[in-house]
């Protein structure tokens, strides 16, 4: 069975990724979560992982580290990880990997964190830009392949890797149209989705360096989370 090593929930939005794949399409895997750490104690993920990050899967003695590389390494064993139709295959991969390579200022200015609910000091034009092209980029493959999701009928790798943009989407709430903002509830609505939601408000862990970054973003008007753990308040 595979092993999926990933980080906190509340913060990892690159652990998302592979984790709600292999949920959604029901590949069994054993998930080994470790948290980030403190800023005086960080966690070494060297331990597991060859480049030091999260995930990475393990496949007996197969190592496998960034998303895209473990999304494509699970495709050549299972099906329905890329959409069948090679047209719309093409437009996920392609999609898929501009979302791995780029949005830069979305991922920088609303950093992922779940259990917060964040009023932005303003849209920057950078952000704007992001927001401008996520939009555009859903549309194309919601009306090109006729939805609910990304690339067509079924959930496939493109929409995961835009699940952490749902997760961002619900906590800081940017200015998106009505399309946009049905998709990413569709993605919330994922009963996989729903449950690393839950998990990760429950998790005891902060991560000074991702609180830090949020509030440089904006306002906290809400925290679902529950309680620091006394040795992380």
């Amino acid at each position: 069975m595979y092993t999926l090593y990933i980080a906190n929930k509340n913060y990892s939005s690159w652990s998302l990724r592979p984790w709600v794949l292999m949920r959604v399409l029901g590949i069994p895997f054993e998930e080994r979560l470790v948290p980030f750490g403190t800023d005086d104690a960080p966690h070494d993920f060297r331990a597991f992982s060859p480049n030091g990050k999260v995930p990475c899967l393990h496949d007996g003695k197969v190592m496998v580290w960034e998303s895209l590389a473990i999304i494509e390494y699970l495709a050549e064993r299972h099906e329905g990880v890329w959409p069948a139709d090679a047209g719309a295959r093409a437009f996920a991969r392609s999609a898929a990997a501009e979302m791995h390579a780029g949005f830069g200022a979305l991922r920088q200015i609303c950093g992922m964190t779940c259990g917060l609910r964040v009023r932005l000091h303003r849209i920057e034009p950078r952000l704007h830009a992001d927001l401008q092209r996520l939009q555009a980029l859903w549309q194309e493959g919601l009306t090109g392949f006729g939805g609910p999701f990304l690339a067509g009928g079924t959930f496939s790798a493109a929409d995961a890797f835009f699940a952490p943009v749902a997760l961002r989407i619900q906590t800081y709430a940017p200015p998106l149209a009505p399309a946009a903002l049905a998709y990413s509830q569709r993605l919330l609505a994922l009963a996989p989705m729903r449950s690393w939601y839950a998990e990760a408000l429950a998790e005891p862990w902060r991560d000074e360096a991702h609180e830090r970054e949020t509030l440089l973003a904006g306002t906290v008007t809400e925290d679902l989370r529950r309680p620091a753990a006394a040795q992380n308040a």
